[in-house]
């Protein structure tokens, strides 16, 4: 069954939030609904969801869910996930509503046995499929670099077989016609742009191995090869739980040797969700200040045996022999 704007349905415990509802009512105090968001924003942490008072006296009875007559007005369909506004008119009385009020579509349900939600936003309308971009295809360097060769190619074979063709209509203009003694043809076609027309397309059929289509192929079976080297190098060989190298794609083999950068981003949660710029070093010359454990100031561009001058942190630093390049250096976030 579809589910469309203004029905009410009914989630169960680690049920996916197959809509955007308003949360009406749960079987938890308060009318209190615990749901993870790690398909919307990678978080694993539980969120607490509030219905309004005014719906939680619903509760499980389905008569007075299907007697519902509520109107809600909202904001059109956007891609803020951490944004709602809009208003619940029920008897007379108008109710504020906002994003602590609302059941995301790909959510799931945790901790409440049971809980009812109004849909207000469904289909594409809703703020998951709002924030789904379309899906863009990765080409390589090489495969862009081949594709306009490929039109190169074909544009010079266009061009030759046109100029081909514009020499045969002069060479029968002035000599083919003596070849019917030796060469003697019925009567052809009479009309000189028609004859360079067909000429035209003749010297296409007869050129067309000037295209290297085979050169895809050749690259395709290169990628593969190459694929395997990956698959058994001894330096990408993790012994310790016997984990190789895998390369799930052959498509992006040739993209390694081109990278010139690399961004690398935390995973996980901070202690308190706090990602703070504290430092770095570019060209030999430090941005920002760093305090030790001590609370003393650090500099960043002092390097004792490979470790951050009191603080114990290890930094590489590559900047000599180089232009301009940024060098990383790590900052230790404890959880406890």
């Amino acid at each position: 069954m579809n589910i469309q704007v203004g029905d009410v349905i009914k989630l169960e415990n680690n049920n996916f939030v197959t809509a955007d509802l308003l949360l009406l009512s749960s079987s938890e105090p308060h009318s209190l609904t615990y749901i993870e968001t790690a398909e919307l924003d990678g978080e694993t942490n539980l969120k607490g969801k509030e219905a309004l008072t005014v719906t939680a006296e619903l509760g499980e009875d389905l008569q007075k869910l299907s007697d519902f007559n509520g109107e809600v007005r909202c904001e059109a369909p956007n891609n803020k996930l951490d944004k709602f506004t809009g208003t619940l008119t029920l008897h007379g009385e108008k109710f504020a509503l906002d994003n602590e009020k609302m059941l995301l579509r790909g959510c799931t349900i945790r901790n409440t046995e049971w809980c009812f939600g109004l849909v207000i936003y469904a289909g594409p309308d809703t703020k998951l499929m709002q924030n789904s971009g379309k899906t863009t295809f990765k080409r390589t360097s090489i495969d862009r670099l081949m594709n306009v060769l490929v039109l190169v190619i074909f544009a010079f074979l266009a061009l030759m077989c046109f100029i081909l063709a514009i020499g045969n209509g002069i060479w029968e203009y002035k000599k083919g016609y003596y070849f019917q003694v030796y060469l003697p043809w019925a009567e052809g076609v009479t009309s000189a742009p028609y004859s360079g027309f067909l000429m035209f397309w003749s010297y296409v059929i007869i050129l067309n191995t000037v295209v290297p289509i085979s050169l895809y192929v050749s690259v395709e079976i290169i990628r593969l090869g190459n694929s395997f080297y990956i698959d058994w190098d001894r330096k990408m060989y993790y012994p310790l739980n016997d984990t190789p190298a895998q390369a799930r794609t052959t498509t992006l083999n040739e993209e390694l040797g081109q990278i010139k950068y690399i961004f690398s981003d935390k995973t996980g949660t901070l202690t308190q969700n706090i990602m703070a710029f504290n430092k770095c070093s570019i060209h030999g010359k430090a941005y920002g200040e760093v305090y030790d454990m001590a609370g003393q100031r650090t500099e960043i561009t002092e390097v004792r045996g490979g470790l951050l001058a009191g603080s114990g942190v290890p930094c590489w630093d590559g900047l000599q022999g180089t232009r301009a390049k940024a060098t990383p250096c790590p900052y230790i976030h404890t959880q406890h």
